[in-house]
């Protein structure tokens, strides 16, 4: 197969794996400062994290029922945490074809362990085959490739009537492309991405069926507690607004 090129190309091509190009005007003079230097668990903290949760459900049109965090770490703690969280209540199939998905595999098979898992790999500039993906399994896959910039097509081969999760890592898509939400239960991105905002943040949306999970299973290994999202059984309010 010929090597396939891009016949548009964006403007600014400053998109990569860190940080990228802040938007056309961007000044910090135009920025509110005054949350600097504030606790996040102060009031004026609070009511800017819960507007940053709320504020993203609009823009995004989410649907009903969704919830949305701010977590420490970018897209990777925001990934960790629902692997960490949600794995191993059901076998897994993973997805991978660039950098960041392979190293999902690792956090799967090396870390957690889980036993129950099917890989399916591909090479840079492929994909792999979606049609083996089985609905009684959770399913952990990478929209795009920030680093091979290889996205999936389409999110049809996810079956409506699923019984396991699909947790996906948008953090390259989200804000930058139609993302079908009620096939995703578990959606991770990054302020630092198609936003071109600040380093160190994940943004991590829930399912109503990824919430339930969350309430319904606990993991059998000891849980970090930056991962911790529920307490006494019920997602923490605090962290996650609708």
């Amino acid at each position: 197969m010929p090597i396939q090129k891009p016949s548009i190309k964006p403007n600014n091509p400053n998109f990569s794996s860190g940080p990228c190009s802040k938007r056309p005007g961007y000044d910090v003079n135009q920025l509110q400062l005054d949350t600097l230097g504030r606790s996040h668990r102060a009031k004026i903290g609070k009511t800017a994290l819960e507007a940053c949760c709320t504020e993203t459900a609009r823009l995004l049109g989410l649907p009903e029922g969704y919830r949305v965090g701010v977590v420490p770490g970018s897209d990777t703690g925001a990934m960790e945490m629902a692997m960490w969280s949600m794995l191993g209540a059901r076998p897994v199939d993973v997805f991978a074809w660039e950098s960041f998905g392979k190293g999902w595999i690792t956090d799967i098979t090396k870390q957690l362990k889980l036993d129950d898992v099917s890989l399916y790999e591909a090479d840079y500039g492929k994909l792999p085959d979606f049609s083996q993906a089985s609905s009684s399994h959770d399913i952990v896959f990478t929209w795009n490739g920030t680093t091979s910039g290889v996205k999936v097509e389409d999110a049809n081969w996810i079956a409506d009537d699923r019984e396991g999760l699909t947790i996906c890592d948008a953090t390259s898509a989200v804000f930058a492309m139609d993302m079908p939400w009620e096939k995703l239960d578990v959606i991770t991105f990054s302020w630092q991405k198609v936003l071109g905002g600040e380093g160190a943040h994940g943004m991590l949306i829930l399912s109503p069926r990824a919430v339930e999970r969350l309430e319904s299973y606990t993991p059998p290994w000891p849980m970090p507690k930056l991962f911790r999202m529920t307490k006494a059984g019920k997602l923490v309010e605090g962290i996650f607004k609708g």
